[in-house]
């Protein structure tokens, strides 16, 4: 795993993604799932690409279930991607780096402006 890959559990939730002045990349992932073997690869690719831009961490949803069940997350993977303490957008399944590319860089702008929206639906078609 790559050391720029923080994994956090629904005890440091809070204080590692939540209240991270710096934008979140949240990869809820299990051990089991084949997808998330494919995107694990990207992510740490992209952790490393966009280091200092966002932080990114993991969470095994088999151990960890509260944080999970709050965002509703029921496929994985899931990215989540978090900026002031809230969920700003969300990519269902394994995508293709440019798509995952994509998505950070729609977010940066936004987040950059101030301008923080809600999750786009095109986030959650499938590939």
């Amino acid at each position: 795993m790559n050391e720029m890959i923080v994994e956090v559990t629904d005890s440091t939730f809070q204080n590692e993604v939540l209240g991270s002045v710096t934008p979140v990349v949240v990869d809820f992932w299990a051990p089991w799932c084949a997808p998330c073997k494919l995107v694990d690869p990207l992510l740490d690719e992209l952790a490393n690409e966009y280091a200092g831009k966002y932080k990114f961490v993991r969470m095994n949803t088999d151990i960890n279930t509260q944080v999970p069940n709050e965002y509703a997350i029921r496929t994985i993977p899931t990215i989540g991607i978090f900026s002031n303490g809230r969920m700003v957008d969300i990519i269902i399944g394994a995508r293709p780096k440019q798509f995952i590319k994509s998505k950070l860089d729609e977010n940066l702008s936004s987040i950059g402006s101030g301008q923080d929206e809600e999750p786009s639906p095109m986030s959650t078609e499938l590939y």
